[in-house]
């Protein structure tokens, strides 16, 4: 080999090692960094409804197929209900849902055990039970009642808590409420063991009412947190179908120290194909996780 020959091929040797040495920084540079709002889908946590049946109002056996397959597609890890009936030709509603969807579940009702007719509060969920319980809130002559599950989400334990407050909108109705609200959240500091706490059910009460004030001074809603820029006063779970004036009253409250709502939205707020409605309430679903460490 000549010596212009040997010294071109010394530079092209050199001009690929070059190359070679800078494609590694190139490529990093065009690597979009880690994306944070994928890392906080990822993380762990839990699915979440609250859903007011209506009983067996309304051709409850049809009404059924649409909610249970709008469960079936949601997947959630733990559902609250209320106006849960059980009577002679009506098996408990929370029973069937539950096997239809292969979850467990518990009922609490006032009425007691083999009365032709029971009526009350059930949690299902799909995850692990490791303690539950039942409360029947005062004043007893109101008949209100909070269902209690520890269930186990991605290997840590989380209390669920379903209740259904009183209706009435007068000031004894609000009296009653706050007096139920202090009851619950009693019972929530006996049984919680320290572990993430969240309170599901229909409250009868806008968030901002002032019988639940005391319930928000140490919990967040889920449905407000998520949608921090909506006119949460035109939102109703109220079924507009039945009632005027939007009223959300149907809400997910979580701990917020150990829990992050990440999304939150209206469920059964349309008709089916034949124009019937799941029930006289909308649900509300919402996706929990647990809050990073600081």
């Amino acid at each position: 080999m000549g010596r212009k020959a040997w010294r071109a091929r010394a530079a092209a040797c050199a001009l690929g090692m070059a190359i070679a040495l800078a494609l590694p920084a190139a490529a990093m540079a065009d690597v979009p960094p880690a994306d944070d709002g994928d890392a906080a889908a990822r993380a762990p946590g839990m699915g979440m409804v609250t859903f007011n049946l209506h009983h067996d109002r309304e051709d409850w056996p049809r009404r059924r197929r649409t909610i249970l397959a709008e469960l079936k597609r949601l997947q959630p890890d733990a559902i609250a209900l209320q106006e849960v009936i059980q009577r002679r030709n009506v098996r408990n509603q929370a029973q069937w849902l539950a096997s239809q969807l292969g979850y467990r579940y518990v009922f609490v009702s006032t009425d007691p055990v083999g009365a032709p007719k029971r009526y009350g509060n059930a949690l299902l969920t799909r995850q692990p039970i490791l303690a539950q319980g039942e409360h029947l809130l005062l004043p007893l002559d109101d008949y209100r009642t909070v269902a209690h599950l520890r269930i186990e989400v991605e290997g840590r334990p989380v209390n669920l808590y379903a209740t259904h407050l009183n209706e009435r909108s007068d000031e004894s109705g609000k009296r009653i409420r706050r007096t139920q609200v202090e009851d619950l959240l009693r019972f929530i500091a006996a049984t919680s063991d320290g572990a993430p706490v969240v309170i599901a059910g229909d409250f009868n009460a806008l968030v901002d009412a002032g019988d639940l004030s005391e319930l928000r001074s140490h919990y967040g809603d889920s449905y407000g947190s998520v949608h921090v820029n909506t006119d949460l006063a035109a939102v109703s779970t109220l079924n507009r179908h039945y009632y005027q004036a939007p009223s959300r009253i149907d809400h997910i409250f979580f701990q917020q120290d150990q829990l992050v709502a990440r999304e939150a939205r209206l469920l059964f707020d349309q008709p089916d194909d034949s124009g019937r409605w799941a029930s006289d309430h909308y649900g509300v679903w919402t996706r929990l996780q647990f809050a990073p460490k600081p």
